[in-house]
């Protein structure tokens, strides 16, 4: 729904007010967008059919930073109160979103976190070097000067009562997102230092937040395998690399795509599935054992067999067998990977469950696992919507804010 013509055209007049007034009509937060979207609206852009696109994430990113610079986005404080109150729980992307908008018409909303720190998996799952928490840190003072509150470090479901909450406020909004990580079901899954890509993330943010000066899962030294060609294992290896991993390598379960886009299969205007090497991998490249002078530190079409590991009970070695485009193995291509430091990156399947807030709640939930909710978000539970993640399953941070 962004105004992505309007706003390009303004940008082209050098009407930067203009512009970052029609970015902010549909977009809370616009700087994290064009840091960390991977941009789908580029491949549906007109010019897209024949030639290069225009580059509409650069173009969002600059239109919202001169926002800042210029002073184009200040707090907007309600005229008068609604009398309403709302509890938000959950401060990523949506969460933020909602109780933004909800603030501004005039309610009383508090947003409850439960880490330390406000911002969700922007926080300690976004590495540092994809976008600067001090942009997060920027917008939630605006919000916190418009009147929306917070509270950290509390889980509602363990800390705070969920049945309890909604008695308390008149609505609730359920943006948790979808932290469930699936799970690699394979010998060897016991072994120490086989973990979670969101078990290492964090420490990594940690650090860089001036609490710790070493990860206590960090790379340095190890040899690292990220099993998961997505985002997240991207992340992964960026941060390995920072950390001064001995080598990296990503596997990916599909094969290598082609870098032109199949018409037959993905027409114009849709997000076509090609060969894209993001900085994360260009930085890695020096890692990579392979000589090739296009060295890339994924493996395509690999599938993880099991992990052996010594005496200690340490992973030392990943076994992996490449697989055809039905993902059934491809005999006599079996190959071991060194691997002190195994990361486990494939993905989110619904809102977690540990704190209990589904169960106290009653909230009915979709077969995948997501929170069920009507076309106005509401779930079967009155005053209680759910947005994001945690009810769409996981997805772009573009559709977060949205729903939110």
């Amino acid at each position: 729904g962004n105004l992505i013509p309007e706003w390009n055209d303004l940008v082209s007049r050098e009407d930067w007010r203009q512009a970052a007034d029609r970015l902010h009509a549909t977009n809370n937060f616009p700087e994290f967008t064009g840091r960390l979207c991977p941009a789908p609206c580029e491949a549906g852009c007109v010019l897209a059919i024949n030639q290069p696109a225009v580059t509409i994430k650069n173009v969002e990113v600059a239109v919202a930073d001169r926002a800042w610079e210029l002073g184009f986005a200040p707090p907007r404080p309600p005229d008068r109160l609604s009398g309403r109150t709302v509890a938000v729980i959950g401060s990523g992307p949506t969460g933020l979103a909602a109780a933004q908008q909800l603030t501004r018409a005039g309610h009383t909303v508090a947003v409850f976190e439960k880490d330390d720190r406000l911002g969700g998996l922007m926080r300690y799952g976004i590495p540092e070097f994809k976008m600067e928490k001090h942009h997060l840190e920027r917008r939630i003072e605006q919000m916190r000067a418009e009147g929306t509150k917070f509270r950290t470090s509390t889980a509602v479901g363990r800390d705070v009562g969920a049945a309890e909450l909604r008695t308390r406020y008149d609505a609730v909004v359920i943006a948790t997102g979808a932290t469930a990580w699936r799970e690699l079901d394979v010998p060897g899954r016991e072994l120490a230092g086989v973990r979670q890509a969101m078990e290492y993330l964090p420490w990594a943010n940690r650090v860089c937040e001036g609490e710790l000066a070493v990860s206590p899962m960090s790379a340095a030294g190890k040899h690292v395998v990220i099993v998961g060609g997505g985002d997240t294992g991207a992340d992964c290896l960026g941060t390995a690399v920072r950390e001064g991993a001995a080598s990296v390598t990503q596997l990916d379960i599909y094969a290598q795509p082609g870098g032109e886009r199949d018409e037959d299969v993905e027409p114009w205007p849709t997000y076509p599935k090609i060969y894209r090497l993001s900085a994360a991998h260009e930085e890695a490249r020096d890692l990579v054992t392979a000589p090739a002078a296009d060295a890339d530190a994924r493996l395509f079409a690999a599938s993880t067999l099991r992990f052996t590991g010594d005496e200690d009970g340490q992973v030392r070695s990943l076994h992996l067998v490449e697989v055809d485009a039905a993902r059934r193995p491809v005999t006599g291509t079996e190959r071991t990977l060194p691997a002190d430091l195994v990361l486990l990156a494939l993905g989110f399947s619904g809102p977690d469950r540990e704190d209990g807030l589904v169960e106290q709640l009653g909230l009915e939930l979709e077969p995948r696992g997501t929170v069920a909710r009507d076309a106005g978000f509401g779930t079967n539970v009155p005053g209680v919507f759910a947005a994001g993640d945690a009810a769409r399953g996981q997805s772009l941070i573009v559709w977060a804010i949205a729903e939110g």
